[in-house]
């Protein structure tokens, strides 16, 4: 808000779980830790249970929104 007067927008974001090959890595460690799950199934799990959409985003989602922010479409855009 204190840049807001002087037109500049400041905005963030913070995405959580995007579906990158490192989220690959991180669920075949706690599906070992859980008796053996199968790969993918934890964060299947996590994403049925805690997420509106019922996925995780993926690079895609990130860059659109970023891009739209950062757009002359977002111009009264801030936070």
């Amino acid at each position: 808000m204190e840049m807001a007067r002087y037109g500049i927008k400041v905005n963030s974001y913070a995405p959580g779980i995007v579906d990158t090959n490192i989220w690959d890595v991180i669920d075949e460690g706690l599906g070992s830790r859980e008796g053996g799950v199968k790969r993918g199934d934890m964060l299947r799990k996590h994403n049925e249970e805690r997420i509106a959409l019922g996925r995780t985003s993926v690079p895609e989602d990130v860059a659109n929104l970023v891009g739209f922010l950062a757009g002359e479409e977002a111009d009264y855009v801030t936070g």
